[in-house]
């Protein structure tokens, strides 16, 4: 059984894992990475472009900065800090009430990471984020925020550290919600230009 609870078969092929997907993630497929242990990372890239409230910042200083990015950040860091506790209380709240993700929504989030912490151990993510784009709405402010990244674990059956997930520049949807940013779910699938290491779908981050 994989971490979403779905029967499989494990394979090795040149130093892969794979686990094929089906119920509500049918058709996907989450390529596993045997690798060596990865610190967990929070960072606005060099390159980092800022868009919203009619201009356009690239100054990396300005960018870091910012109210609405250090916001950001600081509520990414904070489910990091509740991924590396395995506190599934605390994590979830980085979740807004409305998350939907392709139909996936909180109840399947958080048996998902049950799954995850049951299986795996030294739980770390990493989050590298390259454009941020601050839509205004009715019901407050949007943010859109394209990351590339990971999920990784310590597999407790085989002590073997390895990608649970990454994603390249995915877009990550983010309401204001009770005083914090809460991730409200991604854009769609990973670009056809993606490395081959990358899962389409994402339902954690």
């Amino acid at each position: 059984m994989n971490i979403w609870g779905v029967h499989v078969g494990h394979h090795r092929r040149c130093g892969w894992m794979r686990a094929r997907l089906g119920v509500w993630l049918a058709g996907g497929c989450l390529c596993l990475l045997i690798g060596q242990p990865v610190h967990a990372v929070v960072q606005v890239l060099p390159e980092m472009v800022l868009i919203g409230e009619g201009r356009t910042v690239t100054e990396a200083k300005v960018i870091r900065m910012d109210p609405t990015v250090q916001a950001v950040l600081a509520a990414f860091e904070q489910a990091e800090r509740a991924l590396q506790k395995q506190d599934l209380t605390s994590l979830m709240e980085f979740y807004a009430s409305a998350y939907n993700y392709h139909g996936l929504h909180l109840a399947e989030v958080e048996r998902i990471w049950r799954e995850v912490f049951e299986h795996y151990r030294d739980l770390s993510s990493t989050h590298l984020f390259s454009e941020m784009r601050i839509i205004p709405g009715v019901d407050g402010p949007r943010v859109e925020l394209t990351c590339t990244g990971g999920l990784y674990g310590m597999d407790l059956q085989s002590s073997e550290r390895i990608t649970l997930d990454s994603w390249f520049k995915e877009v990550h949807y983010l309401v204001h919600e009770k005083g914090g940013w809460r991730f409200l779910g991604n854009k769609g699938d990973a670009p056809r230009s993606a490395p081959f290491s990358s899962s389409p779908h994402h339902p954690l981050f």
